[in-house]
């Protein structure tokens, strides 16, 4: 067996451990073995498809955008990311929704560094209004819900959490801690006891005894008589004495499972401080870490849609969307490996071409007496390539008929300096008047 086709083997067997595993709701191990399905089979297109379901139904709209548009450029045809790029693009406003959702969520961890707890609680509350599914946002909220001491609330954050990923690691360790200084663990623990105990027979379990034969008469009277004085010597001198040990037994031993079980309480209560003081440490940790995770993810999101726009425009065949929406991205933002080589021919596409078609654009716009449009494009154009005597050229004329002298001067005397000899020059000196 070749080395690729060994590959795709392993990768289709961790795509289906992933799939089984999303079907029980264990997303963050579902994860996992799609990103391995991956790294033997980048083509893999069901699994990218799939992780980008996991990522969404997580509320990080963003990483499944990345996974979706990956999946569009190596199967453009017959591809199911398309339907889900469609559907969240077909919903109005849907996508600038989202990114509103992730400043607030940004303001907050903010505001929880800077020591406002309670507002970044007001706008977490917020953030998982508006999108249940934020599991990040759910499991920062619990950290400063723990933080208070506000047990209750962190644990209706994190069974929010594991309700949708129920084996989620970080989820279950707060959920701990939270049921530790809850009393919710020692519940659970004497349930399981229970269950899985015998029942021995207790002191005061009754043991019914044998029938007896009835008597009659004066026998009757000797019987009772007899029985209470017989009665009496035993309860003197057996009972009694036995009963006052055993109740100094039973004393001493309650005394000594008492003093146990407070031996015990404290040495939970430390570990249980150890933990909190372990998770408080794990939430400084945690915030940083989101906060460097979401910074730029609202200018990556916005990067990976115009993207979206052009990979759909060249296949329509409109190029003037295609120059005009690469004019506004920042191809810098998109590191994805796997988007560099489309990233790429956009970038050449629009060195050797597109730039003319900006300057047309551009032109259109002057024609119409739009000048400050006209301006825009002729300057996207040259930041795509400098090189265009005709386009600074046609610039300065806008600017002279603005009587914007010393701007337009500028532009005749770049037009001048650095392709002296051409016509443009030679109409540059006449423009300026020499």
């Amino acid at each position: 067996m070749d080395y690729a086709k060994r590959c795709r083997r392993i990768a289709n067997g961790y795509y289906n451990q992933g799939l089984e595993k999303a079907k029980i709701r264990d997303l963050t191990g579902a994860a996992e073995c799609l990103k391995k399905s991956l790294h033997f089979n980048k083509y893999q297109t069901d699994a990218r498809n799939l992780l980008g379901l996991i990522y969404y139904e997580m509320g990080e709209t963003g990483e499944s955008l990345v996974q979706w548009v990956i999946s569009m450029n190596l199967q453009p045809d017959g591809n199911r990311a398309e339907v889900y790029l469609g559907e969240i693009q077909g919903r109005r406003g849907k996508l600038e929704a989202e990114n509103q959702n992730i400043r607030k969520y940004n303001q907050a961890l903010y505001q929880a560094q800077t020591g406002s707890d309670d507002l970044a609680i007001l706008l977490l509350g917020r953030v998982v209004e508006f999108n249940p599914h934020f599991v990040k946002a759910h499991l920062v909220l619990a950290l400063l819900h723990m933080g208070h001491k506000d047990y209750t609330k962190a644990g209706k954050s994190l069974q929010k959490v594991l309700q949708i990923d129920k084996n989620h690691p970080k989820a279950l360790w707060y959920m701990s801690i939270v049921k530790a200084n809850t009393g919710r663990a020692e519940v659970e623990k004497k349930k399981m006891d229970t269950a899985f105990s015998h029942r021995q027979m207790q002191d005061d379990d009754v043991i019914l005894p044998p029938t007896y034969k009835e008597t009659t008469g004066w026998l009757t009277i000797i019987n009772i008589m007899a029985g209470l004085v017989l009665g009496a010597a035993v309860i003197w001198f057996l009972v009694m004495p036995a009963l006052e040990r055993q109740l100094n037994h039973q004393h001493n031993q309650e005394l000594n499972s008492v003093l146990e079980q407070v031996n015990q309480k404290n040495m939970e209560l430390d570990s249980v401080k150890e933990l909190l003081a372990a998770a408080e440490t794990e939430r400084d940790s945690a915030l940083s870490d989101l906060q460097n995770m979401q910074t730029d993810e609202e200018g990556v999101i916005r990067q990976y849609q115009r993207l979206v726009v052009i990979l759909k425009a060249r296949e329509a065949g409109d190029m003037n969307t295609v120059a005009a929406t690469y004019a506004e991205m920042d191809g810098s933002l998109i590191t994805d490996p796997d988007m560099a080589a489309v990233v790429a021919e956009v970038r050449s596409y629009m060195e050797t071409e597109g730039y003319q078609v900006l300057a047309n654009l551009g032109n259109e716009a002057r024609d119409a007496g739009s000048h400050e449009s006209a301006l825009d494009y002729y300057q996207k154009s040259l930041a795509v390539k400098g090189d265009n005597p005709q386009v600074i050229y046609d610039m300065a004329l806008i600017y002279q008929a603005r009587e914007e002298r010393d701007t337009a001067n500028e532009l005749f005397g770049q037009v001048i300096m650095n392709y002296s000899g051409s016509e443009l020059a030679a109409l540059a000196k006449e423009a300026r008047g020499y």
